[in-house]
């Protein structure tokens, strides 16, 4: 850590996919950035990375103080997002070059990157780019990603809202799917390419006795036999069945169970996953003759502000803050990340992690948290989980409707 104070400019994107709480990490960043003596400008990149690529960055000094206060209750990514990786430096350092070329021109100095783990795996690149040519710019990710597996921290932001958002739908559905003499069996799709966090809080509206079922996540293999069987045999004795099942589980070559596996990929190579509840839904209906319905939350659970967690919002906001905070203090080339404690009720610590660790890691559930049938999570789950949903939302609205913020978006020349 450089105990040097750094005058200049900073600037904050975002990338990846949206999420209910990214805009309060962003309102962390830029509200603590504008308040700092030796920060010179504050700029918001437009479309992430590939804003600065095409030097489009919006001076934030010249948004209402209010609006950008309603960040912390604006859903999405405010600034614009991007899918676009970059070459390693070593490589190819053409954006590299270009990157540099923009931060001299704005005398660029601190940069703060808000996204997942591929949003982490840029920010490292960036960081031994500037270190390597000499220039000294400050280089922090700011964490977000709803599937909640970046590594060493203990949860993400973005993760509870999604995680409340879901557990609140399954007690809805449920609810809904118990009103008639005649039962029916629910196929509930959630996102989780290789991680079951987000299905895994489904098992959070059992706590209101609404829960779902069966949840079968991605960190085992999964067996359509045993499914069919296990969703078969619940509908005989209850009358009713609602399963909680991850968008990416797969069977034990490792190949996705949904048939839209091949609908294409993202800029980062990923396949884009869908359908698997409709299919589902069509192989229990032939076994079983119930009638079954498949729902796929899709975006939904992504940017539902209006049931988002107020822990969540709370500690996303300060993740953006401590990056600011550390990076002035001389850190770089690290990620905001939480340390909690639930023995005593629940304490969050703001921790800063090594890019170089958590660059294209995933965290995936424990093992030991799923239950031996592999068909729902244990109390640990439960337990891990149920803190992180807590605390009223009080929400500006606007004729009757969530009142989000509007940004001017003055660009920079």
């Amino acid at each position: 850590m450089s105990n040097n104070k750094l005058i200049g400019a900073a600037v904050i994107g975002q990338s990846g996919g949206p999420s209910s709480v990214i805009n309060a990490s962003a309102y962390g960043v830029i509200k603590t950035a504008l308040e700092a003596d030796c920060i010179t400008a504050v700029y918001g990149a437009n479309h992430g990375i590939v804003g600065i690529l095409n030097d489009r960055l919006m001076d934030m000094s010249k948004e209402d103080p209010a609006e950008l206060e309603l960040l912390l209750h604006t859903p999405s990514s405010a600034l614009g997002s991007c899918r676009y990786k970059i070459a390693d430096p070593e490589k190819d350092d053409t954006d590299y070059k270009r990157i540099l070329e923009i931060f001299k021109k704005y005398n660029i100095r601190y940069f703060f990157y808000n996204g997942g783990n591929d949003s982490m795996d840029t920010c490292n690149k960036v960081s031994r780019y500037m270190k390597s040519v000499g220039y000294e710019c400050r280089v922090f990710g700011v964490p977000k990603t709803i599937d909640n597996d970046l590594f060493g921290t203990d949860h993400c932001p973005g993760f509870a809202s999604a995680a409340k958002y879901i557990a609140t739908s399954f007690m809805e559905v449920s609810r809904d799917s118990h009103v008639y003499d005649k039962g029916m069996i629910t196929i509930i799709e959630c996102m989780g390419r290789h991680a079951g966090w987000l299905t895994a809080a489904a098992s959070l509206a059992g706590l209101s006795g609404d829960g779902p079922d069966l949840i079968y996540l991605p960190e085992v293999d999964f067996d359509m036999d045993r499914f069919v069987a296990d969703v078969s045999r619940i509908y005989k004795e209850n009358g009713n069945c609602i399963v909680a099942v991850s968008e990416g589980v797969h069977y034990a070559d490792g190949t996705f169970v949904s048939e839209a596996k091949t609908s294409g990929t993202d800029g980062f190579g990923h396949a884009q996953l869908g359908g698997l509840a409709a299919r589902l839904a069509d192989v229990v209906k032939a076994a079983t003759g119930a009638k079954v319905r498949g729902i796929e939350l899709s975006l939904l659970q992504r940017c539902a502000a209006h049931c988002a967690s107020a822990t969540d919002i709370e500690e996303s906001f300060n993740s953006g803050k401590t990056a600011v905070e550390a990076a002035i203090a001389g850190e770089t080339g690290k990620m905001v990340g939480f340390k909690c404690d639930r023995e005593n009720g629940y304490k969050c610590e703001y921790v800063l992690f090594d890019l170089e660790k958590v660059a294209n890691f995933e965290q995936k559930v424990p093992l030991e948290w799923i239950t031996e049938d592999h068909s729902n999570v244990t109390e640990d789950f439960i337990r891990y989980c149920a803190p992180l949903i807590r605390g009223d939302l009080v929400m500006p609205m606007e004729n009757g409707l969530p009142r989000f913020a509007k940004l001017k978006k003055v660009f920079a020349e």
